[in-house]
Formats: structure tokens, C-alpha cells, sequence
């Protein structure tokens, strides 16, 4: 699972960086983030230690915002940072009364929406899908987000992400796949902002050449 999401979302930003006008690149790229979600999801569920988890995410996500910002051209906060979000909301939800998740969740929506963090709420919605889902539920409820998200910001290439949900929902991935990866830790870790950073710094070499 860590190199299906490594290599598509690889794909994803190759092609938004050097081939835009090729969607192939885009849709094998719709592929990465579910699976990224759904390992955030399994992470904040198995953690022994959540502060620590989150300031790994916090610390991941500052490093990674001056790649994402220069490699793809964009103002907003890097995935990371939403999924950073994403652990804080879980918690609060389970761990708060309902009057206050629901504040701070709505408080969240609004900010990542206002500060254009990448996948913004249909980040949250897609978390939240996969920790409170299964099964079929799990695999209706992300075609209904997608739906949802083509009717209100013409996401077409987004329905291409329910392929990753199919095969989390009918070849469920546990734990341990994430836990003892089949990549190394500091890959797997640093792979977000370093593959950034060097498509940002081969970016305008290549420019000179087209």
C-alpha cells in the first residue's frame, strides 16, 4: 500500500507540474491520497502516544509547505497539513461532548475551506468515512462524496479515487501493513516533501528546454 501511494501520487504531481494537459497523470494521482487518509485513520486508531503522532504530522507538514507551494504552484496548505487537521477532529469528536466537536468541527471546515488546505473538506468527509465505515457503506459513502463534489466544485477526476476505496473496502488493509512497512520508515516519512522539493528544482531546468 505505502508504494501504490508513493509511486501514484508521484505520477499525480509529475503530471500537474510537467504534463497538465494529459489527464492520465491526474487520474492514476486520484488513487494516493484515500490510501493516505485511510493510513491516517489507522494511525490515529493504533498510536500509543496521539500528541506525538501529531506533532510528527505537524512538523512533516512545515517542511513540506515551501515544496508544495514552489513545486505546484499553489498558496494553500499542503495535504499534510489537512490530514494534521483530520487527527485533530477524530479526537475532539471522541473525546468531547457533541456541542463541542460539533463547534470545532464546523470551525475546522471553515478555516481549511478559507485557507485552501489541499482536499479541504472533502479531506475531513473522507476520513471520517473511513473511521466510522466498512464494507459496502464504506464504498457507497465515498461515490456519494464524490457526487456531492462533482455537483459543487466539478471535481471529475476525483470519482477516480473510489478505486483505492474499493480495494480498501473488499481487500481490507490492516494495521501491520502500515506498521511494518515495506518501505522504510524515513521513505515512507520523508517521501511528501522531498519528491516536492525536487520536482520544484528540476521544474524550471526543464522550462528552459520546452
Amino acid at each position: 500500500m505505502q508504494l501504490i501511494a508513493m509511486i501514484t501520487m508521484l505520477a499525480d504531481h509529475i503530471g500537474a507540474v510537467f504534463f497538465e494537459d494529459q489527464a492520465i497523470w491526474r487520474v492514476i494521482g486520484r488513487i494516493a491520497f484515500p490510501i493516505y487518509a485511510y493510513g491516517i485513520v489507522m494511525g490515529y486508531r493504533h498510536t500509543r502516544d496521539l500528541k506525538s503522532y501529531m506533532k510528527r504530522l505537524f512538523i512533516l507538514a512545515v517542511l513540506s509547505q515551501a515544496p508544495y507551494m514552489l513545486a505546484l504552484g499553489k498558496m494553500g496548505v499542503n495535504a499534510v497539513g489537512t490530514l494534521l487537521v483530520c487527527v485533530a477532529v477524530l479526537y475532539v469528536m471522541e473525546h468531547r461532548k457533541k456541542n463541542v466537536w460539533l463547534s470545532v468541527a464546523v470551525a475546522s471546515v471553515v478555516v481549511m475551506e478559507a485557507l485552501s488546505f489541499d482536499y479541504g473538506l472533502y479531506g475531513l468527509l473522507l476520513v471520517l468515512i473511513y473511521r466510522y465505515t466498512k464494507s459496502h457503506t464504506m464504498v457507497v459513502s465515498h461515490f456519494i462524496l464524490n457526487v456531492l463534489f462533482l455537483a459543487l466544485k466539478g471535481w471529475v477526476l476525483g470519482a477516480y479515487s473510489i478505486v483505492a476505496t474499493i480495494g480498501i473496502a473488499y481487500a481490507p488493509v490492516r494495521y501491520g501493513q502500515f506498521e511494518h512497512r515495506n518501505v522504510p520508515g524515513w521513505l515512507w516519512r520523508s517521501f511528501y516533501p522531498a519528491h516536492l522539493a525536487v520536482l520544484a528544482l528540476i521544474e524550471p531546468i526543464v522550462a528552459l528546454y520546452r
